[in-house]
């Protein structure tokens, strides 16, 4: 059964209107306000009770009965066809003699709006790599500096705070283990990113793993001569992913999604010092505690206990 999106009752909570106005006495004014509906809305569900029984409380289709001016399905079966041989909207429109909207309308309601859902779907090739540091992942996120609770938590999108700026938090993900480096640092440029890669290859170092490869996106930071010679002085293999194939950095992109649901959003944070404050409890945990389920549900650090 689906509601109407707008609808206040169920087809229970009006069978119970139904109820109190036939069997207990009520009045259609009184079972009206207690649901919280029109009088004739209470008439409009005895009439259908009335007429149809239960299934007559059940929502209808707000959708007209007749749309004489709805394009023919064959016509739509025809624009179908042209667009699976790749045409544009402007060439089916002129194509077919029809207003370009029309077309474009079309295409959307039937899923090929745009030319690349034509495009096959790749799975994702999911790999792991046997040693830790074998392959390092590195990505940054872009996060809205805090000037009081956002309207992720309050829920109401009129309450900006201008010219606050942002953030970026720049992830290392281990590809064998998923240990987790994050800094929060003030930009996602060259200055900030290549002493970052020192960082945490000195974190992981630390941890005894030596960090072979490197993976990440094309961004022009990525790309500095100054993150080239890094490679070069720390021994790093550096591996771009394809453009615009954000899935071949899969792992660093999930541990995004798990830190924004579990630490950028988790809680209505103040100021974004708070938040950052909040940042290193919830990598320990993460590296410490936090079972993975890519991991058999083993936390980062003792898959890196159990292949050393």
């Amino acid at each position: 059964m689906k509601l109407h999106p707008n609808a206040k009752t169920t087809p229970h909570s009006r069978a119970l209107v139904v109820r109190r106005v036939q069997h207990e006495g009520w009045t259609q004014a009184e079972a009206a306000e207690a649901a919280g509906v029109s009088v004739r809305t209470v008439a409009k569900w005895i009439d259908r009770f009335r007429n149809d029984g239960y299934p007559g409380l059940v929502d209808r289709s707000s959708a007209p009965r007749r749309s004489p001016h709805r394009t023919p399905r064959r016509l739509v079966r025809r624009i179908e066809q042209l667009r699976r041989r790749r045409l544009t909207a402007e060439r089916i429109a002129s194509a077919l003699r029809m207003a370009l909207s029309t077309v474009s309308g079309i295409l959307k309601r039937i899923g090929l709006g745009r030319l690349r859902s034509l495009e096959p779907k790749i799975e994702p090739i999911r790999y792991e790599r046997s040693r830790p540091g074998e392959l390092l992942h590195i990505d940054t996120k872009k996060l809205g500096r805090i000037a009081g609770v956002g309207h992720q938590m309050h829920g109401d999108r009129s309450r900006r705070a201008r010219g606050v700026g942002w953030e970026f938090a720049h992830v290392c993900i281990d590809d064998a283990t998923r240990l987790a480096y994050v800094e929060i640092l003030p930009n996602e440029r060259a200055e900030s990113a290549v002493p970052f890669l020192r960082r945490a290859v000195a974190w992981f170092k630390r941890k005894s793993v030596r960090i072979e490869q490197l993976m990440n996106d094309n961004g022009p930071a990525y790309l500095s001569r100054d993150h080239a010679e890094l490679c070069r002085e720390l021994g790093i293999h550096h591996i771009r992913t394809r453009p615009y194939t954000p899935r071949t950095n899969g792992k660093a992109e999930r541990f995004i999604g798990t830190m924004i649901r579990e630490w950028a959003y988790a809680r209505p944070y103040r100021s974004s010092r708070l938040r950052q404050q909040a940042l290193a409890p919830w990598i320990r945990q993460y590296n410490h505690t936090r079972p993975h389920r890519g991991l058999a549900r083993s936390t980062p650090a003792q898959r890196l206990r159990d292949l050393r």
